[in-house]
């Protein structure tokens, strides 16, 4: 069985650590977004403070994006031009 070169995987190890940075910053806006909630009997106000309605969705929908951006990381591949050879 031949053993795959590490250039053709699709993903190298750079892409998971973004990847990582994704994630953590998703959850990270997603426990944000947590907190006590008002009951029937008692009203908390702060279900609308910043942090829980502008903060954490943003952050959330950042690390999104950023995960879109750590697949689609192709890195610093040395091409050779055909002058070269």
């Amino acid at each position: 069985m031949e053993r795959e070169n590490r250039s053709q995987f699709p993903l190298v190890r750079m892409n998971f650590l973004l990847m990582c940075v994704a994630g953590i910053m998703i959850v990270g806006g997603f426990l944000l977004m947590t907190g006590a909630p008002s009951t029937e009997t008692e009203f908390n106000p702060d279900v609308f403070s910043t942090r829980r309605i502008v903060v954490g969705p943003t952050i959330a929908f950042l690390g999104f994006l950023f995960m879109g951006f750590a697949i689609m990381w192709g890195g610093r591949k040395k091409r050779k031009t055909e002058s070269e050879g």
